[in-house]
């Protein structure tokens, strides 16, 4: 679990550095509005981290279209890379002003990092993501 957790927090600082990424979103950094809470309910902050790709809905598509390590996939949790596009998959019954009201909005992906290594993790997401 700690080098699944290191794994996720090393591509959560790499979103954080591309020019192509709008906002990271990880409890492990301590800007995290869950931050506190979840460094007081749990021993580690996890493998999974949400971020809004710049470039709205045409941006996220290519995104998806270009990724070779991740699955696509409506759940997060598995042993694999896998990757949710939240505003046409898990939220998309919701109304769209409900959407932008919780931060599903267009751009917003969320992946779960699992047991690939992290330097071909990082290619994959830096060549979705140029």
């Amino acid at each position: 679990m700690q080098q699944h957790e290191k794994k996720c927090f090393c591509s959560s600082r790499f979103l954080q550095t591309h020019p192509n990424v709008e906002e990271v979103f990880y409890p492990g950094f301590k800007n995290h509005p869950g931050h506190l809470f979840a460094k007081k309910q749990m021993s580690g902050f996890g493998c999974l981290v949400s971020f809004k790709i710049k470039g709205g809905l045409d941006k996220a598509n290519q995104f998806f279209k270009k990724h070779k390590v991740f699955q696509l996939a409506d759940s997060l949790g598995g042993v694999e890379l896998l990757a949710n596009y939240s505003a046409l998959m898990t939220h998309e019954s919701y109304p769209p002003v409900l959407r932008l009201k919780i931060g599903v909005t267009d751009n917003f992906i969320r992946i779960s990092v699992e047991i690939e290594n992290v330097d071909d993790l990082i290619e994959d997401l830096n060549n979705a993501l140029n």
